[in-house]
């Protein structure tokens, strides 16, 4: 049964990163809660697919500001085709230069820390955003697939692929085709893994980070959490956000 077969090759990929990438995410995690326990921030980004572990690192239920994530709207799909479609934003990622213009608006310090999701790694926007920040002294984490990298040149003029460019290279473990299921009469595999793995690893660290923080005895004061816990006052998640708003503004 596809389905089976889909969740029984899910499990092995998470127990692969469990094995392999604990020490990455463990580096990764003590250079995030530096930059937290700093005042300052941890970026995060990826575009196409890669902003989905984004968009679940903060705000997302179990997590906390210092998280920053840095999203433009032409870097994800809202549509299939036409405007905001899927076309428009693979050759916009694929274009060099486009970063620039999205850091206009960002403050990148040197005490910060940049999380960059890429599966493949070779695109020019997650190649250029860690280009610009490694050249701002921040650390660099890359979830990427390491496998990609064997079997793929850098198209990007710099020459370099994202895994490249890290300081910390987390291997999500997804093959390079990404997909894991294959069906008879069908050329190619269905069913994608990299947003799993990907969102298992953003929160592997979130965890990690949370863990280091409370070692440095830097904890942030409140946790963005399920209206469905039992003894949290009513106004803890709009407190969060007013926390957020402090922390961006000192960015």
């Amino acid at each position: 049964m596809s389905a089976n077969q889909y969740l029984c090759e899910a499990e092995k990929l998470i127990e692969k990163i469990r094995t392999t990438q604990m020490d990455a995410i463990q580096r990764a995690a003590r250079a995030m809660a530096a930059s937290i326990a700093a005042g300052r921030a941890v970026h995060l980004f990826g575009s196409g697919h890669s902003v989905i572990p984004v968009l679940d690192i903060f705000p997302r239920y179990g997590s906390y500001p210092g998280f920053h994530p840095i999203m433009d709207p032409r870097l994800m799909w809202f549509n299939i085709t036409g405007p905001g479609g899927a076309r428009e934003l693979l050759w916009l990622e694929r274009e060099e230069g486009y970063i620039k213009n999205v850091l206009l608006s960002h403050h990148l310090d040197e005490r910060d820390t940049m999380l960059v999701f890429s599966h493949g790694g070779m695109n020019a926007a997650p190649i250029e955003m860690a280009l610009t920040a490694k050249e701002k002294g921040l650390t660099v984490v890359a979830v990427t697939s390491v496998a990609n990298r064997k079997i793929n040149q850098p198209k990007h003029s710099s020459g370099k692929s994202l895994h490249d460019i890290a300081d910390i290279v987390i291997d999500n473990c997804s093959p390079p085709e990404d997909a894991l299921v294959s069906v008879d009469g069908l050329k190619g595999n269905v069913a994608a893994s990299s947003t799993l793995t990907a969102v298992a690893i953003s929160m592997s660290l979130v965890a990690e980070t949370a863990a280091e923080l409370a070692r440095l005895g830097k904890l942030p004061p409140r946790v963005f959490v399920s209206p469905n816990v039992p003894g949290v006052p009513p106004t803890n998640n709009e407190e969060v956000f007013r926390d957020y708003e402090k922390f961006e503004a000192s960015l």
